[in-house]
């Protein structure tokens, strides 16, 4: 058995990995016609490379080899076993490229080795393995329709989608649109967050190297108001789908209305509650996932647990468990296996969350844990686990994403108080409660309004169930054969017998 590589070893092999920075179009990698991005190393704020980015003339050509690959049938009418076939060996491609893969992501976003390695990157291998396998299982219907007439119902792919992911979770965020929209039969255009290109660039490589045709995905990295706008904006572009701020999410929405009235999907953050009940089965359980669900991934999670509310008997012994907890969370070089806790993933990111932090103190809160940059000597973006105890629900830190590691704690006495709290938000994605009362766990579920509820739990998921919300959160879903309906149109055919 080969040993785990320790801190040294990826050290290492960062010194001699190749970076991709040049956009991937019908194939072939081209020089992109904006000023390049500059790829940061969020660990040290030293500039890992600069990548090509893309202007509107380069999204322009993306799109014309996205529609070309679509109407000619080379992906959408290849046999299904085949489309099938290909997509599995990219699973097997980003399987066998993982330590690669997982330390692009490392470098260019600032998680933990240990998470990009365990969970990222054979995560992102199983969903397009998941999605191959529902390539030919698939099945269409017929009408109940009179004895003198036929009628189809068949799903078809819609054409060329664009998907515009975040920089949070690259690979992944790319792999939960681009998968199911690949299988479906359709081509698409993928514009990486500019904050961290390096996965999705490699990823279009990978999709050469699995056989699967030119121009069926084409890698655009680029800025929001150029790259992102022109995809918005761009008339043959059948369906666009993002994850971010919800700010950006409205303008895709716009941008749909002044050109093609193309779909829009949307999943624009959240801010989580998650309850802990006097009756929590586990208060040594519950503070851990307390814990991991609002640090890991330096907080920079859409579904983090970032408003806690604790009832008032179990208050001060749970929140001395989540303070031990959080001791041992602080933030480390993301090269160390060890660490729990990487840099927050740009400079404008940490001044945004640091910024909260200033204005939560203002505002009254009781900052009990952390709020302080940390690790400057490395010249990296690293923010202490942080909680404050809130005594109000009118504070920006309770009412607005921060992402990144601040939690927003509050006491409760009565189940109706802690949902009017827990609803009390513009946001409904993900949600979480602790009680060991079956009814109670029934009743609040139903009454949490949120598209995702975990119960004595938190953070678990799997490829096999949706994941989306409700209000600003947005609509549609990923995962789960759901995802499937994005990226397809339902035609329905009547045949008139004689």
């Amino acid at each position: 058995m080969t040993p785990p590589m320790t801190l040294s070893d990826w050290e290492n092999l960062a010194r001699n990995l190749r970076l991709p920075n040049r956009p991937l179009i019908d194939g072939k990698s081209v020089e992109g016609r904006a000023p390049a991005l500059a790829a940061l190393n969020p660990a040290t704020g030293q500039t890992l490379t600069h990548i090509s980015a893309c202007a509107e003339e380069d999204i322009d050509r993306a799109v014309a080899a996205a529609r070309r690959t679509f109407e000619s049938g080379v992906w959408r009418d290849m046999a299904r076993a085949e489309r099938k076939k290909r997509l599995l060996k990219l699973a097997e491609l980003i399987n066998t490229h993982q330590n690669e893969l997982a330390l692009l992501e490392t470098l260019d976003m600032g998680k933990p080795i240990g998470d990009t390695l365990a969970y990222d990157i054979p995560e992102a291998a199983r969903t397009y393995a998941w999605y191959a396998e529902t390539i030919d299982k698939q099945y269409d219907e017929i009408a109940p329709t009179d004895s003198h007439s036929l009628a189809t119902i068949t799903r078809e792919p819609l054409g060329v989608v664009a998907a515009v992911v975040p920089w949070n979770y690259p690979l992944l965020m790319a792999t939960w649109k681009v998968a199911p929209a690949l299988a479906m039969g359709n081509s698409v255009v993928l514009k990486p967050a500019e904050q961290s290109c390096l996965t999705a660039l490699r990823l279009g490589e990978l999709a050469l190297e699995a056989d699967i045709p030119a121009g069926v995905l084409n890698i655009v990295p680029g800025t929001g108001p150029v790259a992102g706008q022109a995809l918005g904006l761009h008339n043959d572009v059948d369906c666009l789908a993002f994850t971010g701020s919800t700010q950006t999410g409205k303008r895709f929405m716009q941008y749909s209305g002044q050109s093609n009235l193309k779909q829009v999907w949307l999943e624009c953050g959240g801010k989580s509650p998650h309850i802990i009940f006097d009756d929590c089965p586990d208060l040594d359980r519950a503070a851990l996932a307390a814990a991991i669900g609002i640090f890991n991934n330096q907080g920079e999670v859409c579904i983090a647990g970032s408003r806690l509310y604790v009832q008032a008997g179990v208050y001060d012994a749970f929140m001395q468990k989540l303070d031990a907890l959080a001791q041992t969370m602080q933030p480390g070089n993301p090269l160390d296996p060890k660490t729990m806790m990487g840099a927050i993933v740009d400079e404008r990111q940490l001044d945004k969350v640091l910024g909260y932090i200033r204005q939560g103190q203002e505002q009254g809160a009781h900052l009990r844990l952390g709020g302080e940059r940390v690790r400057t000597e490395t010249g990296g973006y690293y923010i202490q686990p942080t909680i404050f105890e809130c005594p109000t629900q009118n504070l920006g830190i309770v009412r607005e994403e921060i992402f990144g590691p601040v939690l927003a704690a509050t006491r409760f006495e009565t189940e109706e108080q802690a949902l009017g709290m827990a609803n009390d938000s513009t946001y409904g994605l993900g949600s979480g409660l602790w009680t060991a009362d079956l009814s109670r766990a029934h009743r609040v579920s139903r009454k949490l309004r949120a598209g995702l509820v975990w119960v004595n739990c938190y953070f678990d998921g799997d490829v096999t169930v949706p994941f989306g919300g409700v209000k600003q959160l947005g609509f549609g879903r990923d995962k789960s054969l759901h995802a499937l309906d994005k990226y397809s149109a339902l035609k329905t055919t009547w045949i008139k017998l004689a």
